[in-house]
């Protein structure tokens, strides 16, 4: 018997020691080339060109960053990609978590069908509608402004933000909202008080999800951007390389790419709790 449990217990530390090392392997695959990119911040210009690359710096060189902050067209992108980000976690926030609410909360024969129709959409690709979307915002003058970027946000927020705050608006329980409106209370004094005090983690992983679909969104200002002072950041370090010509400096445009995705970084490490919790709360519900 006392055979049996101590091959019970090194099967069980070895399997766990192999789970280990396999986390620890992928790890590093999607690690490596965020940490090439910050070595290649680095690099000076003789290093940059080398071939073939070395991964750390020699010699240790601040150059492409004091190139970054002296440059005030990487700051106009910094600030245009900030404006763009802000204004979509609004409209997500808004509309979205009023737009669950409705589905969740308000009594309806074809609430369910609107549910459906609503949740298709996620199955339409982005290229199916961009020629009609282009020629509406192009017939009302929205091309080359910021519309085009927020308005989607501010049109339900998009359909997974709504599936996910109905999951979660829907397991509140509904003693809450009853007892609400015998006290008096209307609709949207229970939406204001109630659901939305108690819906923090899943408001959080909307405003996550829709911070880094905008921070990083790099189709919708391809389209609809043709003046460059108003070119987002990702625009921005796409024609990065152009300003070299047809030699490509690596070292700035790793800098610029680093610290695009300090504030991806920063927000997720101060959210990262909240964003746990309202991805385990949000469970399938009716």
């Amino acid at each position: 018997m006392k055979q049996n449990d101590k091959s019970y217990t090194l099967l069980k530390i070895g399997n766990k020691c192999l789970i280990q090392i396999v986390l620890i392997i992928l790890a590093i695959l999607f690690l490596f080339p965020t940490i090439w990119m910050l070595c290649a911040s680095f690099y000076d210009a003789t290093q940059a060109a080398q071939y073939p690359p070395k991964l750390l710096p020699d010699p240790f060189s601040m150059r492409s960053y004091e190139y970054v902050f002296s440059d005030d067209k990487i700051l106009g992108y910094f600030i245009n990609t900030i404006l763009v980000t802000v204004l979509c976690i609004i409209g997500a926030l808004v509309t979205s978590s009023l737009t669950a609410f409705g589905f969740a909360k308000l009594k309806s024969r074809c609430k369910n069908f609107l549910f459906f129709i609503v949740l298709s959409t996620m199955m339409i690709p982005a290229t199916v509608t961009l020629i009609p979307m282009y020629t509406i915002y192009s017939k009302l003058g929205f091309v080359n402004t910021y519309l085009p970027l927020v308005i989607p946000s501010f049109c339900g927020g998009g359909a997974f933000s709504v599936f996910l705050l109905r999951q979660f608006f829907a397991a509140i329980p509904k003693d809450l909202s009853e007892s609400a409106i015998i006290d008096g209370c209307n609709w949207l004094g229970i939406f204001m008080k109630i659901v939305l005090p108690n819906a923090k983690p899943a408001l959080i992983v909307v405003m996550i999800n829709q911070f880094v679909f905008s921070w990083n969104d790099y189709f919708a200002p391809m389209i609809y951007l043709q003046d460059p002072k108003k070119y987002t950041l990702s625009i921005g370090i796409s024609f990065f390389k152009d300003m070299y010509g047809s030699l490509i400096d690596v070292g700035p445009m790793m800098a610029v790419s680093m610290l695009a995705i300090i504030p991806i970084l920063i927000v997720y490490i101060i959210c990262q709790k909240y964003f746990i919790e309202g991805v385990v709360t949000t469970g399938i519900k009716g």
